[in-house]
């Protein structure tokens, strides 16, 4: 772990403070309004949305790797913070608000034992494609949680297909003028993503709310208006909390950690690829963690990777870091002399925005390329997306997770594998495969496995070099296995090659292994392997050791 903000300070040049500033309030204006919605979609008080972007960005910004990358409330985190404290309080109410900071602490802490022991390659076991569906259905779930906002009407928080039975039945009690500034906005933030995509519409558009609803008094028409915010920095500290609900907030927070960390690395790694650097993946586990624990002790909730907000620095010209702290001072001076203004702020444009954003995760580009190039990766991707929409986000990480554990296991289990011929030049061995003018050599069966030798697939191993044998049309005296990709073994891939070698030997089948590697090399000598068959440096020395045999023997 290093720590960044030394160097962040030494390495400064004075040219980036104009372009960190802009993009500093750009970012600003954007996290203000996104920040109180997504504390709405958590079920939590909304300033609380201003506190989570205070601390947590000051602190990326000195342990974290990335330069560009801003963290914030983002809505799968919010959504996943709901559907774990829900069942324990009432939303809003005290113990409700106690819970998240625990969870966002827990959250913390799990991140930076993640990063301590290096288990940031747990975050791949999520492929990319399961991630995609559930994402897709986190954003399905939100939108569908708006609509009540936008149309000026409660729904209860529920299952999406009750919910929008609910919403249906409830369409006829419409308040058309919160409907009307809740759509405007939304089409306009649609308008200016695509055609403004520099300018920070979430914040203009909510400046222009509070104005209108000021200057023509709206909220006496009946439009639910967000009301008073508490003004000044948040108290630091941990509240009194029931040690009993720790265990299962302790396992949600699994499920937290693991969909944080992989949203937040998708984003981290495509801005760091695009401005040409690498980044610390296990670094910014611990600053992840770090700005988790740092959300909890000033009153916010977890945080993750801001996309919007990240691409909004990005665009503003952003050079380093300081865009972070200065974004994070901005919030700090709203929250000290301007909190009274939001009271006038209608909860329509926060559904709206909320919506807007959400869209950007559903990626449809990505689902249509999926459908034409890997169908049963389209499949794991709808199926993961249905899984959120029906048995709930936490349950469906459980589900992802054992997913893709799947999905591995059954490519793990059967392997690539390949024939090899002699070339024309009869200097290499390639896959006969891949080159019409590759032959055979008669009696000779060359053989590649292409992954490690363990228990999973290890009779799949055996199976294919019987149908082999078998399938061939000449009498096979000899094999030689190829296993450059069999870099290791476990006692039971070890124990099924001596059974199948000496299976072979009794046929009068003579085997040969080649290119072992030295962690292979050292079991198959262990085990005695070594003393059934043959042990050569490479294929062409084994197939030249092979011929010369043959050619002695006629």
């Amino acid at each position: 772990m290093k720590f960044n903000g030394l160097n962040l300070f030494k390495t400064y040049e004075k040219q980036w403070l104009s372009k960190d500033l802009i993009a500093g309030l750009s970012v600003a204006a954007i996290a203000m309004p996104v920040g109180i919605a997504y504390a709405g979609i958590a079920g939590l008080p909304l300033q609380t949305g201003l506190y989570s972007c205070i601390l947590p960005m000051i602190i990326y910004a000195l342990f974290g790797s990335s330069r560009q990358l801003i963290v914030g409330p983002d809505s799968a985190t919010c959504i996943l913070v709901a559907a774990a404290i829900s069942p324990l309080a009432a939303a809003g109410s005290d113990s409700y608000v106690s819970l998240s900071i625990m969870l966002a602490l827990m959250t913390g802490i799990l991140s930076i034992v993640f990063a301590v022991f290096r288990l940031d390659f747990i975050a791949n076991f999520l492929s990319k494609p399961i991630l995609n569906g559930y994402l897709n259905g986190l954003a399905i779930s939100i939108i569908v949680g708006q609509f009540g906002k936008v149309f000026g009407f409660d729904l209860k928080p529920q299952g999406i297909f009750r919910m929008l039975y609910e919403f249906i039945s409830k369409i006829p009690d419409t308040h058309l003028t919160t409907f009307a500034f809740g759509l405007t906005v939304f089409i306009l933030l649609r308008v200016f993503k695509k055609f403004l995509p520099v300018l920070p519409a979430p914040f203009l558009f909510v400046a222009a709310g509070i104005i209108i609803v000021y200057l023509f008094d709206l909220g006496k028409s009946g439009m639910s208006l967000v009301g008073s915010i508490p003004s000044g920095f948040p108290s630091i500290g941990i509240p009194a909390f029931d040690l009993s609900e720790t265990g299962d907030l302790f396992v949600k927070s699994l499920g937290i950690v693991l969909i944080s960390y992989c949203s937040f690395m998708l984003t981290n790694k495509s801005f760091a690829a695009k401005n040409g650097y690498q980044i610390n993946a296990n670094q910014d586990l611990y600053a992840l963690g770090f700005a988790n624990i740092s959300s909890g002790l000033s009153q916010g909730f977890v945080i993750s990777g801001a996309d919007s907000r990240t691409a909004v620095a990005d665009n503003a010209g952003g050079k380093s870091q300081m865009t972070s702290i200065i974004a994070s001072l901005i919030i700090v001076m709203v929250l000290l002399f301007f909190t009274e203004t939001l009271k006038y702020l209608p909860v329509a444009i926060l559904g709206a925005i909320v919506i807007s954003a959400s869209i950007g995760l559903f990626n449809f580009e990505y689902l249509k390329n999926l459908y034409l190039v890997s169908r049963p990766e389209f499949y794991l991707a709808v199926i993961t997306s249905l899984c959120v929409l029906t048995i709930g986000v936490l349950p469906a990480v459980i589900f992802a997770v054992c997913l893709s554990l799947l999905v591995l296991l059954a490519r793990a289990s059967k392997p690539h594998d390949a024939i090899l011929g002699r070339s024309v030049d009869k200097n290499t061995y390639i896959d006969i495969l891949e080159d019409s003018g590759v032959k055979s050599i008669p009696g000779l069966l060359i053989y590649r496995f292409d992954a490690q030798l363990l228990f999973f697939n290890a009779d799949y191993f055996r199976e294919r070099i019987n149908h082999y044998i078998n399938k061939s049309e000449d009498k096979i005296d000899c094999i030689i296995i190829d296993a450059e990709s069999i870099v290791l073994t476990d006692i039971t891939g070890a124990d099924i090659l001596s059974e199948l070698i000496s299976g072979l030997n009794k046929k009068g089948i003579t085997v040969f292994i080649a290119r072992a590697k030295f962690k292979f090399n050292s079991m198959i000598h262990k085990t005695g392997i070594d003393k059934k068959a043959i042990v050569f440096k490479t294929v062409h020395e084994a197939a030249d050791h092979y011929l010369e045999t043959v050619k002695n023997n006629s």
